[in-house]
């Protein structure tokens, strides 16, 4: 699975920190999801969803659909 977060953070100026804090996570947590070297839980992903205000499937996506 692979994702966007690291765009979405950019357009909402928040750090790594900052989004592993909101989402009460660590910051490795964070960059592994980034790096498409972890999944996050159904939970973890609808929180990311939340504070970007997009849905889940604009944020995460299988690989090969873009």
């Amino acid at each position: 699975m692979k994702n966007n977060i690291k765009v979405e953070r950019a357009i909402h100026n928040i750090t790594q920190a900052k989004l592993a804090e909101m989402i009460e996570v660590s910051r490795q947590t964070i960059n592994a999801m980034e790096l498409n070297k972890y999944v996050p839980s159904t939970v973890l992903a609808l929180k990311i969803s939340k504070i970007f205000e997009k849905p889940v499937n604009e944020i995460f996506f299988l690989d090969g659909q873009d």
